[in-house]
């Protein structure tokens, strides 16, 4: 009996430190701009404690909120995509002056619409998280934007 349960603590254990922390949770719409234009929006809701990067990192520091948007012949890409104020924090981990978002983040890209056509953007982000004691790797989602 006293084996039966030593082997369950020990799965239970397992199982509860094989979860994943996923503190960012994205979403996506869609902003018409003109019939011409559309501005692609991505926000980062943050838990509590969490801090994601922006795409504005000085070398040597953690990996930056990076965006990729597929190729499509339905649209072309205008300029870069922004990012919120967010707040410039001198980080003791990385000794240096950082921008980061907590709680909220938006990010958006215009695009100029080659068609009338409803259809989907891909894209992904890979981004990083930190909190004021650890930070977790970095990681990529997919994310799909609806052009009506």
């Amino acid at each position: 009996m006293r084996k039966l349960f030593l082997i369950l603590l020990l799965v239970t254990v397992s199982a509860s430190f094989a979860q994943v922390h996923d503190p960012v949770k994205w979403s996506t719409s869609v902003k018409k701009i003109s019939d011409k234009e559309a501005e692609l929006v991505a926000t980062a809701t943050i838990q509590k404690d969490w801090h994601l990067y922006s795409q504005e990192i000085p070398q040597g520091g953690p990996i930056p909120t990076l965006f990729t948007f597929e190729g499509d012949t339905k649209y072309l890409k205008k300029g870069n995509t922004k990012e919120e104020a967010g707040h410039v924090v001198d980080d003791p981990i990385f000794e240096m002056k950082i921008k980061y978002f907590d709680t909220k983040a938006t990010f958006t890209q215009r695009i100029r619409l080659k068609t009338t056509e409803k259809f989907t953007v891909k894209g992904a982000v890979e981004y990083m998280v930190c909190t004021g004691m650890n930070c977790l790797p970095p990681k990529e989602v997919e994310l799909i934007f609806n052009v009506n």
